[in-house]
């Protein structure tokens, strides 16, 4: 088992409902040696691992912890298994790639910090939405200077979990935030420092699970402040609303990000182009100043990726796949940590359990906990 700063990674991913789409992009990274696959489910371990050609295969983690030789483990298991598995992971002296979230507690949040630290391997949060090709977008308009001072955010996560597997029975909305909100804190180099939550539609009681009663639909702002410490410049918020439940709406997930030059909206209805606005020239005796808008799609940003890694672009999640991979890889390979590390996976975390205890307690301001190192 190698350590940070190896020449190549030999990786067993583990969950393959929705791990599967990773295993033929770890096959073509050019830093991987061997890929191995686990999953509890015989039949479509056998299944996947015969169609992908993969040979290495584990009946579930603690077989794959067990096996020597393996250097990286991607998780993709139920959310509920997240904070205790990838602990484990760390602590076998094992890099962790998760999917999101972290975890559904501030508890286990800081538990994942002290593994991450104690074992000097990698932590990192797979969040698909700030790999996307619509993120690279709005990277690219804020870089240009195309959207001007940043004003505001906004982010939807709309989707019925009616007959979804038992575990998602009543789970929070806000716990599942990181889609929604982690681009505005990206595009913003931001943190959230304070929410005010509000929930909407209480659960029936045939949709109460684990969590206890809850609520269909949770509509949260978040207060952005600077992650370096600095005085904020402005007041900058996010507004981001999340149903799971009882709302009866197609899917929808995205964010949107205005600033006082351009904005670059979500479409409403999935696969419809994304829109941008600019701010023109106000004409003479002319109220208010004109914008124009445009329909864009967003290319993907292949050109960010090893090549054997970039016709997966084209893939689901935004594209967000391999470079989700490559991101996991380069930081073992390179020996530094991953982009979003422990602390930073608890900065888009941390938020939306914070947003479901203000619902809770009927819209009460909750200050969120600063996750970066003190001193």
């Amino acid at each position: 088992m190698a350590s940070r700063g190896q020449s190549t990674v030999d990786v067993i991913v583990v969950g393959l409902g929705f791990g599967a789409a990773f295993v033929p992009i770890y096959q073509a990274h050019p830093s991987v040696g061997r890929v191995a696959v686990a999953d509890s489910d015989p039949a479509r371990l056998a299944e996947v691992g015969d169609r992908l050609g993969v040979h290495d295969r584990f009946a579930g983690l603690e077989d794959a912890l067990a096996a020597d030789g393996w250097d990286a483990v991607h998780l993709l298991t139920p959310v509920a298994l997240h904070a205790d598995q990838v602990e484990l992971i760390l602590d076998s002296g094992r890099h962790c790639a998760s999917a999101v979230p972290m975890a559904t507690t501030l508890d286990d949040l800081d538990r994942l910090i002290a593994a991450e630290a104690r074992s000097g391997r990698n932590y990192f949060m797979m969040e698909t939405a700030v790999y996307s090709r619509e993120f690279f977008q709005a990277l690219q308009l804020r870089d240009s200077g195309a959207l001007g001072r940043l004003s505001y955010f906004r982010g939807e996560h709309l989707q019925n979990l009616d007959g979804y597997p038992p575990y998602w029975l009543g789970y929070p909305p806000m716990h599942y935030v990181t889609h929604a909100l982690s681009p505005a804190l990206a595009l913003a180099d931001a943190r959230v420092d304070t929410v005010r939550c509000l929930g909407s539609s209480r659960l029936t009681p045939d949709r109460v699970g684990v969590a206890g009663e809850g609520f269909g639909t949770e509509a949260a702002l978040f207060s952005l402040v600077p992650r370096d410490g600095s005085p904020a410049a402005d007041a900058l918020v996010a507004n981001i609303t999340m149903s799971f439940f009882q709302l009866g709406r197609s899917y929808l997930e995205g964010f949107s990000v205005y600033g006082d030059q351009g904005a670059l909206e979500w479409p409403q209805l999935e696969g419809g182009p994304m829109k941008r606005f600019a701010m023109e020239p106000a004409a003479a005796g002319q109220r208010g100043r004109p914008v124009s808008v445009v329909d864009v799609r967003p290319p993907g940003a292949p050109e960010l990726l090893p090549e054997p890694l970039r016709p997966f672009t084209d893939g689901g999640h935004g594209g967000s796949h391999p470079h989700l991979v490559h991101e996991f890889v380069a930081s073992i390979v390179e020996g530094r940590p991953a982009r979003i590390d422990a602390r930073r996976a608890a900065e888009f975390t941390a938020p939306g359990i914070c947003a479901h205890a203000s619902a809770l307690a009927g819209g009460a301001e909750v200050s969120v906990p600063d996750y970066r190192v003190s001193g």
